[in-house]
C-alpha cells in the first residue's frame, strides 16, 4: 500500500510527543525535521513539503497548544488536519450532465493505466449511479490498446465502440457519440491516446476531441508511483485542456505515494478516484480525510464498513452468526466465512483499515498465504468430514490423508481442527452469557498484535 514508509516515519516522529505534558520549541523543531524528511522520502514536491511543515510548526507553537492538557495529541490532530487540507478537504464527486448524456474524457501518458481505469470507471458509475455506460476506443497508436479496452469491456460487461486503428481518433469519437445517442447510453467514457511524453501533436488531437465531445469531465490518469513528476504532467495537461480532476492508479503498490500529496496543492486539480488494486472492480472515491487517517496509522473504519456492506450480504452474515452462536459451526461454515472475508480483499489490506493495524499488516506476522493453506486443507476433506469435524478428531488416518492431500503437515491439520473446536466452544459459551459478562470478556481478550508470529514453511501454519 502507498505511504507505508511515510506512515512509519510519521508515527515515529509523532510518538515522541505523545504523553508529554508540555512541548518545547526544541521538541517541535526535532519533530518537524523528521516530518520534513518523511515527506521528501515519499517524493512529495519540495515546495509542498516546505509550506506544509511551516504551517504545522506555526500552529504547533501556538499558545493554545503549549498550554494544552495533552499537547502531544493536539499536534497529531494538527498534522492530520493539515494533511487533509493538503489533499483537498472533501471528496469530489463526478459531475453529470442534466437531461443529456454525460461525456468523460480520459487523458494521460502511456503506462499510467488509463485504458484499464476507463473500464473501472464505467463499472463503478454503473454500479453506484445506475448509469448506462459506453466506452469509446480512441487510442489508435499504442499497440493492442483497442483490443485491451474491448477485453476489459467484455470482463465487466460494458459495451465498447471501436473502429480499429485505421480511422482518425476524431472520426471514431464523432461516430461513437452518435452511436451512444442511438443506443440510449447516458454515459460515454472516451479512452484517448497517450504518449511516452507530452508533445504538441498529442495536445492538438486531445483539443479536437474536447471540442467534438464537450465533456463534463476531463480526468487525468496519474500513476501514483511517478512521484514528483506527476505534478509536472498534471500542470502540462491542465494548461492545455483544463482538467476537471484526476484518478490515481496503483495506489495499492509499493510506492512512496508523493503524487497524492502534491497534485492538489500544486495544481488545484482534485483527486476524484483511486485505483486500489489490480482487479477491475478495485476503484474507490478518494476521501482526503480517510487517506490522512491511513497515513497517520489511525485506520479507516468508514472504508472498511463500506467494503463489508458492498461485498457481504446482510442476510448471509446474520445466518453465519446464528450458526456460530448455535455451536454447530463446521468446516463448511469456516470455508464460507473465509470466502466472505476474501471478497473484501487481502487480509493484510483489511488490517490496514483498522486503527493500529497498519504496522501489523506490514510485518511478517500476517501472511495471506496462510488462508490459502487453510482452504487447501478443508478442500482435501470429504463432505462428511467437513460437516462432522468429530470424524477427524477421532481418526489419525483421516488427518494424515487430509495432510497429504493438501500438501501440508499433520501438525497443521491438527491445529486447524483444534482451532475450530475452540471457536465452537467459545461461541457456545458466549451464546449463554449476559451482556455484562460479554463486555467483561471483551475487555480481557488479547490484542491482535499480541498473537504469536506464524511459522513459515511446511508445518508452520498458525491461526
Amino acid at each position: 500500500m502507498a505511504f507505508e514508509n511515510l506512515t512509519k516515519r510519521l508515527q515515529m516522529a509523532l510518538r515522541r510527543l505523545t504523553g508529554k505534558t508540555r512541548l518545547t520549541e526544541t521538541d517541535i523543531e526535532e519533530m518537524m525535521k523528521e516530518v520534513r524528511l518523511s515527506l521528501l522520502e515519499a517524493d512529495v514536491n519540495y515546495q509542498v513539503v516546505k509550506d506544509f511543515t511551516a504551517e504545522v510548526k506555526e500552529l504547533a507553537l501556538g499558545e493554545k497548544i503549549m498550554k494544552g492538557l495533552n499537547p502531544g495529541e493536539q499536534v497529531v490532530k494538527i498534522v492530520n488536519e493539515e494533511l487533509i487540507k493538503l489533499m483537498g478537504t472533501d471528496a469530489e464527486p463526478i459531475r453529470f450532465a442534466e437531461g443529456k448524456k454525460t461525456v468523460i474524457m480520459m487523458v494521460g501518458l502511456q503506462g499510467a493505466g488509463k485504458t484499464t481505469t476507463a473500464g473501472k470507471l464505467g463499472w463503478y458509475l454503473r454500479k453506484t449511479n445506475a448509469k448506462k455506460p459506453l466506452l469509446i476506443a480512441a487510442d489508435i497508436y499504442r499497440p493492442a490498446a483497442v483490443d485491451q479496452l474491448v477485453t476489459v469491456g467484455q470482463k465487466l460487461d460494458l459495451p465498447v465502440f471501436q473502429m480499429g486503428i485505421s480511422e482518425k481518433p476524431q472520426t471514431i469519437v464523432a461516430k461513437g457519440l452518435k452511436y451512444a445517442d442511438e443506443g440510449g447510453f447516458d454515459l460515454v467514457i472516451v479512452d484517448t491516446a497517450g504518449r511516452l511524453h507530452i508533445n504538441e501533436v498529442l495536445m492538438d488531437e486531445l483539443l479536437d476531441i474536447k471540442k467534438l465531445s464537450s465533456p463534463q469531465e476531463i480526468l487525468l490518469t496519474v500513476d501514483a508511483m511517478t512521484g514528483q513528476d506527476a505534478v509536472n504532467v498534471s500542470v502540462a495537461f491542465h494548461q492545455a485542456l483544463g482538467l476537471t480532476g484526476c484518478i490515481l492508479t496503483k495506489l495499492d503498490g509499493d510506492t512512496r505515494g508523493g503524487a497524492a500529496l502534491s497534485i492538489r496543492k500544486m495544481t488545484g486539480i482534485p483527486i476524484k478516484l483511486a485505483g486500489t488494486g489490480e482487479k477491475l472492480t478495485e476503484i474507490e472515491v478518494f476521501h482526503p480525510e480517510r487517506m490522512a487517517s491511513r497515513i497517520l496509522g489511525m485506520g479507516d473504519i468508514l472504508s472498511l464498513i463500506e467494503k463489508a456492506t458492498e461485498e457481504i450480504d446482510e442476510t448471509e452474515a446474520m445466518s453465519m452468526m446464528e450458526k456460530m452462536m448455535s455451536g454447530h459451526f463446521n468446516f463448511n461454515d469456516l470455508l464460507k466465512q473465509m470466502k466472505m472475508v476474501k471478497r473484501m480483499g487481502a487480509f493484510s489490506g483489511i488490517l490496514k483499515l483498522l486503527p493500529g493495524g497498519s504496522a501489523l499488516a506490514n510485518s511478517d506476522k500476517i501472511d495471506d498465504k496462510q488462508l490459502v493453506f487453510v482452504e487447501a486443507m478443508i478442500q482435501s476433506m470429504t463432505p462428511e468430514e467437513r460437516k462432522n469435524p468429530e470424524l477427524l478428531e477421532r481418526s489419525s488416518s483421516r488427518r494424515n490423508r487430509v495432510a497429504e492431500g493438501s500438501g501440508r503437515s499433520t501438525t497443521e491439520v491438527n491445529r486447524l481442527i483444534g482451532m475450530l473446536d475452540k471457536q465452537r466452544q467459545m461461541m457456545k459459551r458466549m451464546a449463554g452469557m449476559s451482556p455484562e459478562s460479554l463486555e467483561r470478556m471483551a475487555g480481557n481478550l488479547p490484542r491482535i498484535d499480541q498473537n504469536p508470529t506464524p511459522g513459515k514453511g511446511k508445518g508452520g501454519f498458525k491461526l
